[in-house]
This record gives C-alpha cells, structure tokens and sequence, in this order.
C-alpha cells in the first residue's frame, strides 16, 4: 500500500465559493448540495458541511465506510429526513420546495426494498405504481410487466414477496424504481445480496440506463463495481466529503510507486532520493520510492541511473488504486469483493 498522498495533490472535496456563485453554476449538475449538514439530538453530527456535485449523465459513485454519512445524506437528497442546515438541488430545482415536481422525475433504492410480504411482487408493484398519481393507470400493466422483465423478475412475478430470497426482494425494489422513465437514479447498496450473475446484470443495467440519459447515483462498498461503472466518484469519511471528482482525477492524486532492480542498491536509492522520488527505501533486488505530482518522470529516472553507472535489470510502474486512496482518506479498508 501507498503512503498518504501530500494534501496538495488530493482533489478538493469542495467547490469554491467563487463557482458556486457564477449564474447557472449548478446547471450542469443533476444533484448539487451546499453546506449539507444534518445534526441529530444530543449533537451527533452525520453529515457536515457537504458539498455534492453529481454531473447529468453520470454514474456517481458515493463511497464511504459505515456510518460515514450516506445513507443520511441520501434521505436529505430524498426529502426523507430534514437536514439541519444547507441546501439540496435536484436536476436544477430546490428541494424540498420543488418536491412534487421533481421526486417522479427520481427513482430510489433506498436501504433495501420493502413491500407487502404476502402479495406477489407484481401486486407489489401494482400498489406502488397507483400510489404515484403523476403517470397514466391504463398504462400500469404495460409498465409494471417491462420493469420485472427488465430486472430479470417475470418468471417470479406471481410469487409472494416472502418467499423471495435477498437478490430477488433487490430486484423487486429495482424494479419499483424503473416503473416509468427517470432522469435520476439513486441506489443504495443495489447489489446487496445478488449472485455473481445478478451483479454482472445489475451492472449492465446501470450502463444501459446511463447510456440512455439517467444520472445514477450509487452508494456502495464494492471497489470493483465503481471502478467497473463509475464516472466520478465521492468519498466520505466521519460525515465529510473527503475526495470527489471524476474518477480518474480521484485517483490521479494517488502516488505512483516505482520498484527498480539493480545490482548496485545503494547507488539506485541515492538517485532516486535525488531525482525527488519520496520515500525511498532499499529492496532486496534494488530501491523503491513513490513518484507525487510533480514528480521526476520515469523516463528522466532512467537517464540519471544509467548516467550515475547504475545499471538497471528492470523498472516497475505501479499506479496507486481507488482503494490505496480510500484507506488513506478514511483510515478504513475496503470491501473488494466482485
């Protein structure tokens, strides 16, 4: 694992002052938040001074370890839970002033689904889809038969919601949420319980509604589901966003650590201290380091060794990973499962 990257060479979890306040800053933003803030009794701070920024047509992905302050930002976004200072803004419209106008334009997965255990899940659907009084109901069957088919659900339709297993009660609640056209996705941990396939399924359809204009956002602890579908990325730590930017911005600001082989050892370490790469240390076979931004290029790391007579068996790159920057930003690990 890397050392921490030097906080110049973090993204800023922040936007400006000067951005916010240009006319139409948050135009390009289906979500944008502004000093967020949620403190419940007895002072426990969940989310503190949060300054989201969610582009339209991006996969988002929200990371954080447990209570760091998702979920609760999640409800604020929702209109599920009051924050206690700061704003919200959905695809361009204050909520929750807007509520009514801009919540059927959101589909939500919101800590896992729940639903009537003793009604099938189409009945399930049924009951969802006539408490929205903003879509047409003759259109009901068509809709509710496309979201199960889309999610994978139509051979389980007539089944009772309790007999369904974990992955199968995600699906549903997946479902619920695709039951007319969204501008806006937010899911919880919606690969909570799935199988490998179901994940892979998940996945692909989450890039299709991407491709067709749906901004997602997805809060989630699978490294490889964001680095897999994510555009940009967020991360929160104890209540604060710690890092956010497209993902490969974020994770550009991680060092890249070099490994070389050399018969003499102590010649490549003094070149490569010299060069300006940080914490070098000598190896069994030859010296390693990390290169920061700003840093020596690796092809200038080359000509000082070879010019110092140092000579050079092999030379190894080694990006630093989302999860390197993930430990090092919240001092936890990672759940790296597929």
């Amino acid at each position: 694992m890397t050392t921490p990257a030097p906080a110049a060479t973090r993204p800023a979890a922040r936007s400006t002052p000067e951005r916010d306040a240009r006319p139409g800053a948050d135009a390009d933003l289906a979500v944008a938040t502004s000093g967020l803030t949620k403190r419940f009794r007895g002072g426990q701070v969940a989310v503190s001074d949060l300054d989201l920024r969610v582009p339209h047509g991006a996969v988002y992905g929200f990371l954080g370890p447990n209570g760091s302050g998702k979920t609760t930002t999640i409800r604020m976004l929702l209109g599920l839970v009051a924050p206690t200072s700061g704003t919200v803004r959905l695809l361009g419209e204050d909520v929750p002033a807007a509520r009514a106008r801009v919540l059927p334009r959101v589909g939500a997965l919101v800590e896992g689904p729940a639903f009537h255990p003793y009604l099938s899940g189409a009945a399930n659907l049924r009951r969802t889809d006539a408490a929205d009084r903003t879509v047409d109901p003759r259109t009901s069957g068509r809709r509710i038969a496309a979201a199960l088919d889309r999610v994978g659900l139509t051979a389980a339709a007539g089944k009772r919601f309790r007999v369904y297993s974990l992955g199968m009660k995600q699906r549903l609640g997946l479902a619920a949420a695709l039951l007319r056209p969204r501008d806006l996705l937010v899911l919880d941990e919606p690969t909570n319980g799935l199988d490998p396939q179901g994940t892979r399924e998940v996945r692909a359809l989450v890039r299709e509604l991407a491709a067709e204009g749906t901004t997602v956002l997805v809060s989630t602890h699978l490294l490889a589901e964001v680095e897999q579908l994510c555009s940009h990325v967020g991360v929160m730590s104890a209540g604060r966003l710690v890092a956010q930017g497209t993902l490969a911005d974020v994770t550009a600001a991680t060092p890249t650590r070099v490994a070389l082989e050399a018969r003499d050892r102590e010649g490549a370490a003094r070149v490569l201290a010299a060069a300006g790469v940080v914490g070098v240390a000598i190896t069994e076979d030859g010296a390693a380091g990390e290169l920061t931004a700003g840093g020596p290029d690796p092809e200038r790391l080359l000509v000082d060794l070879v010019g110092a007579g140092v000579g050079v068996r092999q030379l190894r790159l080694e990006r630093g990973t989302l999860e390197d920057l993930f430990v090092d930003l919240t001092g936890e690990g990672f759940d790296v499962r597929a």
